[in-house]
């Protein structure tokens, strides 16, 4: 038996002992049977979580696999070594084993929605119609079948970029039923949905990451000290996500700090803070001895400590599936139609004191502000150091954008756009016409790739060179063309409002933030084209950026024009379950949005025009002094002026002076 076989059998028996634990100390493994109402039975009460664990398991592990294959292993030009293949094969065989743990779940999870034993849903037509119909079943389903394309795919992947697709994948794969659980359901469902989403996806590359690396380090594979060292970094990341997010879910279930130790819930969440707790002393053992040995040599101790932490991990694991099985305390909610759809409470009649201080907290684009502001501070700080000189002016223009998208979804904005369309419609216009701007100007590609050292190993790909290939991509190439990228700005936001995926959008929180950030990237594209200063697969001309942006803008507004003349409500179905009974009625209100969107294309067209110009103007400077140099290097070299234009010019000029001299030689003899 090998040593990995024993890793796996260990690992599987601990994360199986915490979870029958947990399920017994929080009561859901003996709960209260009331003779005369339907009974799923014993089999399905301990079936479910322990196939739930076994989906959760094998997704975690495909994630490493794919991880460990994709980044944390040194690969050749974009090839996978053949050690890498040997993990891309293996993930295919985790992909299969996900879907079918998922499709035991999806049977199982069936059981207990019916209250029938799991021998008496096999046969009927329910199976379908559940996971075709409802959300959990659907999610299920969803796993089932990303599950199985990415053992299809994985089979025939030999390049990092194949591998590092099917990683995004398999993470999107944990996503659904996840989001299908408590959080969909908790008060704060904002809040709850991200923070488990962000928490999932660090904790599965942090899991996985680890249980290949300690699968790794016990076969005596080559590259371990890289692995472990590329890992080391992106644990570090991972502890600090797992810990925020964490905390972030907590706060959305519970509320009071006592319900971690008096109710179910909180007792096994306590427990999953002790592990977590664990884990990063672990992490600080590696760092301060074990990484050091390995450099020398000495893989003994840090495989065996790996091993240790892993063993943690999977208690872990055990608990979150176990805490998946428990209800959170029940909570105390105002019955109201508005609170189930906000998260909060009907805000009072719009004020400029209420945009200003009734702030509301989006974890999705508050964590989004922080990385881009951290990430662009600490660019800046390591060219500092290095001795580099970096623009003040373009760190200012990233600062003013990160600091708008943080008023625009965090402020009193942000409260009131679900309420009404106006405001709705003034957030629209900042983060896709206002923000991007400003974050374009600050030429965070070109900073990226001073600020990121080469990969160590030639041919190899660090952070520096996964950046030069995705903008070298097909893909990027494709939606960077400044067709593609106008008419994804132009029509996506007919698209939007003139169709129901507005009010779709609208009705679930994963929707309003896929919305939210499409506004924000697809105007990102398009004034990458206009006044991008970062290289870009196809640069127009100066000339054809101004027509460009002409002709563009005309089109908001007559978008604008058209919401003003419409006579009936977008999304009408959402306005009505708010009941909102103060400020004008929702047509009146969104023939203001339209005259928002209406007058709203100046400010942006100003601030580009002259963007423009000095753009055009430094750079006519540049070919300028460009031509200058080259003119005084030539005229070093053969003498005259250095233009070519200009000394044959002269010399025609001296030419014509010559033979007019001739001629009044002539006349005068």
């Amino acid at each position: 038996m090998s040593k990995s076989f024993r890793l796996a059998l260990a690992g599987a028996c601990v994360a199986a002992g915490a979870l029958a634990v947990a399920l017994i100390m929080g009561g859901a493994a003996t709960p209260r049977i009331i003779p005369g109402l339907p009974d799923e039975g014993a089999l399905t009460r301990w079936a479910l979580p322990l196939s739930k664990l076994a989906m959760d398991t094998a997704g975690v592990l495909t994630v490493g696999m794919l991880l460990m294959a994709s980044v944390l292993l040194p690969n050749d030009k974009g090839l996978l070594g053949r050690t890498a293949l040997t993990y891309t094969r293996a993930a295919a065989w985790g992909g299969l084993a996900w879907a079918a743990a998922a499709a035991s779940t999806l049977v199982f999870s069936l059981s207990e929605t019916l209250g029938l034993p799991v021998t008496e849903v096999l046969g009927g037509d329910e199976l379908t119609s559940y996971a075709s119909q409802v959300s959990q079943g659907i999610a299920l389903t969803l796993v089932v079948l990303f599950g199985a394309a990415i053992a299809l795919f994985s089979r025939g992947a030999i390049t990092a970029g194949a591998a590092a697709g099917l990683l995004l994948l398999s993470l999107a794969t944990l996503l659904p039923p996840a989001l299908t659980g408590h959080s969909a359901s908790s008060p704060n469902h904002g809040l709850a949905t991200t923070g488990v989403a962000l928490h999932l996806l660090v904790l599965a590359v942090w899991v996985g990451g680890l249980l290949v690396l300690c699968g790794h380090g016990l076969r005596g594979a080559p590259d371990l000290g890289v692995a472990a060292r590329r890992f080391s970094r992106a644990a570090t990341w991972c502890f600090v996500g797992v810990g925020l997010s964490g905390l972030f879910s907590a706060v959305a279930r519970l509320t009071t700090p006592a319900e971690l130790f008096t109710s179910s819930y909180g007792l096994i969440m306590s427990a999953k803070i002790v592990a977590f707790a664990g884990l990063g002393v672990f992490g600080w053992w590696h760092r301060r001895r074990t990484l050091p040995g390995l450099t020398a040599g000495r893989s003994g101790a840090f495989v065996r400590l790996a091993v240790g932490e892993a063993m943690v991990m999977l208690v872990a694991v055990g608990l979150a599936v176990a805490l998946s099985r428990t209800a959170p305390p029940p909570l105390d909610l105002p019955v109201d139609r508005a609170f189930e759809l906000l998260g909060y409470l009907l805000p009072p009649p719009i004020t400029v004191a209420g945009l200003v201080t009734l702030w509301w907290f989006d974890l999705f684009f508050a964590a989004l502000a922080a990385v881009l502001a951290g990430l662009y501070a600490a660019a800046v700080v390591r060219l500092t150091r290095r001795g580099d000189h970096w623009p003040a002016g373009r760190t200012v223009s990233w600062a003013v954008g990160v600091l708008l998208l943080v008023l625009a979804t965090q402020s009193g904005v942000a409260r009131y756009a679900p309420v009404l369309f106006s405001v709705h419609m003034a957030e629209h216009m900042v983060l896709s016409m206002i923000v991007p701007i400003f974050l374009v100007l600050g030429a965070p590609v070109t900073i990226a790739l001073r600020a990121l050292k080469p990969a160590v190993r030639r041919g190899d790909r660090g952070p520096r060179e996964w950046l030069v290939t995705i903008l070298h991509s097909r893909a990027v190439k494709v939606i960077t063309h400044p067709a593609i990228a106008t008419a994804i700005f132009i029509t996506s936001t007919y698209a939007l409002y003139f169709t129901p995926l507005f009010g779709a959008a609208m009705e679930e929180h994963l929707g309003h933030i896929a919305m939210t950030l499409h506004f924000l990237v697809s105007g990102s594209l398009f004034f990458w084209v206009i006044i991008g200063v970062d290289p870009a697969p196809t640069k127009l001309p100066y000339v054809g950026r101004l027509l460009l942006l002409f002709v563009t803008m005309p089109f908001h507004a007559f978008f604008g024009i058209a919401l003003m003349n419409m006579g009936t409500v977008i999304a009408a179905d959402w306005y009505d379950q708010l009941g909102r009974t103060w400020g004008s009625s929702p047509l009146a209100d969104q023939r203001a949005g339209g005259g928002i969107a209406w007058a709203f294309g100046e400010i942006p067209t100003l601030i580009v025009l002259i963007a423009l110009a000095f753009q055009w103007y430094r750079d006519d400077n540049r070919k300028a002094t460009r031509a200058d140099r080259r003119a005084d290097a030539r005229a070093a070299r053969e003498g005259g002026t250095g233009d070519a234009e200009l000394d044959a010019y002269n010399e025609y000029l001296a030419r014509l002076d010559r033979g007019g001299r001739g001629l009044d030689k002539a006349d005068k003899e």
